[in-house]
This record gives structure tokens, C-alpha cells and sequence, in this order.
């Protein structure tokens, strides 16, 4: 198969180059690239009929999955694709707030989830939602009987043409803009595919068909979704699925399996880092080890690669760009701290806040005739701190549902984060433009966790911050001012907080104050309040 249009044709391409080949290891399960495809031409047969376009629609129906780590993720996740749909990945760990926001804002008709997702969508209105599918015993989502998800895989074993691809939309992830309000990336399939290929040019090659690829980051997570699941699909590669991560259990199962390719975030390699003899012996057959989603700190890093004798390579990126920007991969001694350059194919810019450039960076170092200073240290600024802005055919097509904040006409869009370049052209992150907290990986937005604390009777005002932490880097922190009378205690606003959020947006320690401080135009002075 030559023209890969759909993500879905990524699957059947690896059963053409191997049927028998194994494609995801789960538990004892194992799961070849020729069961996985007529699993998914199963489930896109059952989901084309279910759902159909309307001739003049301009984005195809929408199907929601709400799943852990596991096999049936994959089945729904390429099935949908090849049915021609467009697929909203859900955290599953959600409340029915957010489950109930998600699915309203997306208009889904069809969701795949666990029966707890199911559970909490409950008495919950969606109107647009028609059909539900979960694993393990039925239950309902508020109307709609659930249906087994094995009633999915029932459909007929005639193989499916996908009718979508290129330019239409594959994927809805959500993430957030500076309102703190979840958006919909509205990603296709050129996009998605294009990422595979930037990374697959660099050499030597991150990834192969013989690689084994350990895939504990979340799927519903777009690090997860494309650089993980879709990366094996796209290599005919074998991956090896975790629910949970556990620092000693994943040692194990890299060692286990004869995992060689890690794709990490930074608490994992934190807590990896201080394991031992545990990790250079679960190691030892790793070729490929990347951290990415959040920068990994300095000593972490330097501390895994006296332990596993090579390096942890770091990359950037975001949901929008699919979602890999830029990587230290292809150097033999990464700079400890950076982000390296571009992918191929990919062009990045730092621009001051006028939109002036103060360095457009490619694969071969700054691109600045005047540029002569020579400096001691890789960590040297080249150029001033500018705000990184990317063009590439691996950029969204702008936040759903109709295309607003995407790429400019030139095909520009600024990431909202802060870098320098140094030297050779290799990036360092400064800081970000607005005040997302990144807790292991996740962006939580403070918007978000302020209106749900807003909405607590004995709230009267409150500010979230980003404070540090030693395992995910970051955690939520309130300030909070209690309405006249109230007595509500720190133990009661997080226990709220739980049950409006995923546990990663919660805060974890909450201050009592008599009142915020602001300036004269009632914005909160963040910078004021105490870590």
C-alpha cells in the first residue's frame, strides 16, 4: 500500500508486511498486526452503519473513547478512523462535569468507555449522544443501554475502505487556551501521519519494525495517541500496553517483554532515576529512551545516564503540532536541558512581542548571517528569548468546531511558548506565555480549577498556581477566600474539587486568605501569592 491517507491505513499496511507479527502485548495477551486489522474493519463495519454523514456535513459524526491502556482502545481508536469518523479521546478518569462538557461541546453520538464512565454519565444530559458501548458488564449512561463493546468486534470480516483521509479531521483532542475552557485540536489525518514521517527522517531512526515500545502514556493523551500507538502502527512496530504506571512493575515489563524503545514523560524518569540496579538491569536492552510533554529536569537526567550508561533524549510539542516539534534525537550527546531543534519538514521562529524575529531556527543551527559570537557554554543564549512559532504539515487545522486560532495564511502559529537558542540552534525552553501548570505532563489551566472552586457556596473568591514538586514537577495550588460566615475547611475544598475534576487538575494544598491581592483593574497580582 502505497497512498497512506488514512491513519487506519497505517494498520493495514503493518498486516500486509506481517500478519503474524506481534502489534500489542497486554498482560499475557498478545494481539498480531492481522487480528488487530480485522478487528478493525469489524468495528468500522458496525460504527458506518450506526452513524453516517450528512452529504453537506463538513466534519464527519463523532465517536468518544473513554478507555484505560488496552487493546479494545486500538480496535475503537483505527476502527472509527476507517469508518470515515472523527474520534474525541477521553480521559477516562474524568468526572461527569467534564465528561458531560466534553461530549456536549464535540456534539458525540457514539461513546466507547468503561462501565465508570458510563456510571457518571448517568442522569447526565448530552443530547446529541445515541449509542454506548463499554467493557466488561452493561450499565447505563443515562437513558441509552450500554451496550458490550464485543458487539463492535462482531461486525462483518469484509475489509473496509476508509472513504476519509488527508485534509479531514481525524481527531478531536482537547486542551486549553488562555480562557482556561478545554478545546478541541482539530487534527487530521495529514497531520497525524506527517508527524510519523518528520520523525522517521531523522537519523539514525528512532524507531523500526523491530522495535518493541513500551506504551504506558496515556492514549486518550495526544503524546500517547500518536507518538506511541500511532508511531507502532506506522513502523509495523510491537507495543507493549500499561494501564498504570508503577515505577518497579514497568522495570519489569520493559525487562520482561525485551522492551527497546521507552517514550516517557519526566516522573517517570524521576522515579526510574532512583531505582538503581532495578533500572541499568531493566535497561539494558533499551535503545531509544525519550521524555517528553514537560521539561525533564537536569539532574534527573544526568542521574539516569550515569545508571543506564546513555542518554534520555528530550523532544517538544503540543497537542496542536501533533504532537512533536522539536528533539534532541539524532544527537549523539544531547545537551542536557535542551530541546534540541526542528523535525524535518518542521520550521520554528522565536519572536520578541512586537512579532520581530529574533532567530528562525533550522536542523542546521541559527539561521542568522550576523551572527559571530562564540560562546563557552551549549547553554549560552544565541539569540534573545522569543516566543517559539512553528510551520509544518504536522500543525492542526485550528480549535473546533470551526477552525478559529489556527495556523495563520502563511501557515505560521505561535505555541505561546518562551525559548532561546543557542550556538548551534538547539532550544531552550524559558517559560510560558500564559500560566498553564504542567502536573506530569497534563496541562491544567487555572481557569478551570477557579470556576469550579467559584461554584463552592463557601468560596467567596480564590487564584490556583503552580507550585514545585519533587515527582510530577508541578502541583495545583488555591489561595482561597472564604465567603462571610464560612467555615469550610482545606480538607473540604480539595474533597470538592474531586468530585468536579480529574484528580491532576485538583489541588493538592489550599491557603486561606482574607482577601486576594489585585490591581487597580481587579486582576489577581498571581506573582504576589506565596509558593
Amino acid at each position: 500500500m502505497q497512498d497512506v491517507r488514512n491513519v487506519a491505513d497505517l494498520v493495514r499496511r503493518a498486516a500486509e508486511m506481517g500478519a503474524a507479527r506481534p502489534a500489542l502485548r497486554w498482560h499475557d495477551q498478545v494481539l498480531t498486526w492481522g487480528e488487530l486489522d480485522g478487528q478493525v474493519d469489524a468495528v468500522a463495519t458496525v460504527l458506518r452503519d450506526l452513524v453516517r454523514a450528512e452529504p453537506d456535513a463538513a466534519v464527519a459524526p463523532r465517536v468518544a473513547i473513554a478507555l484505560p491502556n488496552v487493546p479494545d482502545f486500538a480496535a475503537a481508536y483505527f476502527g472509527a478512523l476507517r469508518a470515515g469518523l472523527v474520534v474525541v479521546p477521553v480521559n477516562p478518569g474524568y468526572t461527569a462535569r467534564e465528561l458531560q462538557y466534553v461530549l456536549t461541546d464535540t456534539g458525540a453520538e457514539v461513546i466507547v468507555g468503561t462501565p465508570a464512565v458510563l456510571d457518571a454519565l448517568a442522569g447526565v444530559d448530552v443530547p446529541t449522544l445515541r449509542y454506548a458501548y463499554t467493557l466488561g458488564e452493561s450499565t447505563g449512561d443515562g437513558g441509552i443501554a450500554a451496550r458490550p463493546f464485543a458487539e463492535l468486534l462482531a461486525g462483518a470480516p469484509d475489509p473496509v475502505e476508509p472513504t476519509a483521509g488527508g485534509e479531514d479531521i481525524a481527531v478531536l483532542l482537547f486542551t486549553s487556551g488562555t480562557s482556561g475552557m478545554p478545546k478541541g485540536a482539530m487534527l487530521s489525518h495529514r497531520a497525524l501521519i506527517a508527524n510519523h514521517a518528520q520523525l522517521a527522517a531523522i537519523e539514525p531512526q528512532p524507531m523500526n519494525a523491530d522495535d518493541v515500545v513500551l506504551l504506558t502514556l496515556p492514549l486518550f493523551h495526544s503524546y500517547g495517541l500518536n507518538t506511541g500507538l500511532g508511531a507502532i502502527a506506522y513502523h509495523g512496530a510491537c507495543g507493549v500496553l500499561v494501564e498504570r504506571f508503577d515505577p518497579a512493575d514497568t522495570l519489569a515489563r520493559i525487562r520482561r517483554h525485551g522492551v527497546t524503545v521507552v517514550v516517557g514523560v519526566p516522573p517517570m524518569f524521576v522515579a526510574w532515576s532512583l531505582m538503581g540496579d532495578q533500572l541499568a538491569t531493566a535497561f539494558a536492552g533499551v535503545r531509544v529512551a525519550v521524555s517528553g510533554a514537560a521539561p525533564l529536569d537536569v539532574e534527573t537526567a544526568r542521574r539516569f545516564a550515569e545508571v543506564v550508561g546513555r542518554p534520555v533524549y528530550e523532544g517538544y510539542g503540543l497537542t496542536e503540532t501533533a504532537p512533536v516539534l522539536t528533539t534532541t534525537l539524532g544527537d549523539k550527546s544531547p545537551k542536557v536541558g535542551s530541546i534540541g531543534g526542528p523535525l524535518p519538514d518542521v520550521e520554528v521562529k522565536l519572536v520578541d512581542a512586537e512579532g520581530n524575529v529574533v532567530g528562525a531556527v533550522d536542523d542546521e543551527g541559527i539561521d542568522d548571517e550576523d551572527f559571530e559570537v562564540e560562546y563557552d557554554s551549549p547553554e549560552s543564549p544565541g539569540t534573545d528569548p522569543g516566543v517559539i512559532v512553528a510551520r509544518g504539515p504536522n500543525l492542526f487545522s485550528g480549535y473546533w468546531p470551526d477552525g478559529a486560532d489556527g495556523p495563520d495564511a502563511d501557515g505560521w502559529w505561535s505555541t505561546a511558548d518562551i525559548a532561546y537558542a543557542d550556538a548551534d540552534g538547539d532550544l531552550f525552553l524559558v517559560d510560558r506565555v500564559g500560566d498553564v501548570i504542567i502536573v506530569s505532563g497534563f496541562n491544567v489551566y487555572p481557569h478551570e480549577v477557579e470556576l469550579v472552586l467559584g461554584s463552592h457556596p463557601a468560596v467567596a473568591d480564590s487564584a490556583v498556581v503552580g507550585v514545585p514538586h519533587p515527582y510530577t514537577q508541578q502541583t495545583v495550588k488555591a489561595y482561597v477566600v472564604r465567603s462571610p460566615g464560612a467555615t469550610v475547611t482545606a480538607e473540604e475544598i480539595i474533597a470538592y474539587c474531586e468530585r468536579n475534576l480529574a484528580r491532576f487538575k485538583c489541588p493538592t494544598a489550599v491557603e486561606f486568605l482574607a482577601e486576594l491581592p489585585k490591581s487597580a483593574t481587579g486582576k489577581v497580582r498571581k506573582g504576589e501569592l506565596g509558593g
